[in-house]
């Protein structure tokens, strides 16, 4: 093997090791996985905005406060009162992940509303520049199993690189 080759090996080999040291430290610290995603939609805009990268937190680790939950105790996560989760929709791991805001949890049986009654307990969400909660347009009540985490803070326009490619 040339030594160009063999340090090209090494610079790969090198890079994949840096790569794996880094998921592996994301993940261990957040519990989650992806523990990284990047705004796609003005939804939540005014708070977080389409590119913003959003680092997620497992909820089994950092808690979920519904929006009538902060209302209640002052809790406020990117501008507004609760906090901000992301969720695959019916729990569809095809499809797109969500970011929005959890607004309140119901019970099944529940009254939700605009939507009736609901079919299982979970999350209603709303993106803050929606208009209305998504239930039942984007999907059921959110589930915990549904949910890839918890929004904790945010890096601006930076993924705009990704949603170009992606």
């Amino acid at each position: 093997m040339s030594k160009q080759a063999l340090s090209l090996l090494k610079d790969v080999v090198s890079t994949l090791i840096t790569v794996a040291v880094i998921v592996a430290i994301g993940i261990a610290v957040t519990g989650t996985w992806p523990f990284m995603v990047a705004v796609e939609s003005g939804s939540m805009e005014p708070n977080l905005h389409r590119g913003d990268v959003v680092f997620l937190f497992s909820p089994d680790r950092v808690g979920i406060t519904t929006y009538e939950e902060g209302v209640a105790k002052g809790y406020k996560s990117f501008g507004n009162y609760g906090d901000v989760i992301v969720y695959y929709p019916n729990g569809d791991k095809s499809r797109t992940p969500i970011i929005h805001r959890a607004i309140k949890w119901v019970e099944r049986g529940e009254e939700i509303p605009g939507d009736g009654i609901a079919k299982h307990s979970g999350y209603i969400t709303k993106g803050d520049h929606n208009a209305m909660i998504d239930q039942p347009y984007l999907s059921a009540p959110v589930k915990k199993s549904w949910i890839v985490g918890v929004a904790k803070f945010r890096i601006p326009y930076i993924g705009y690189f990704r949603l170009m490619f992606g």
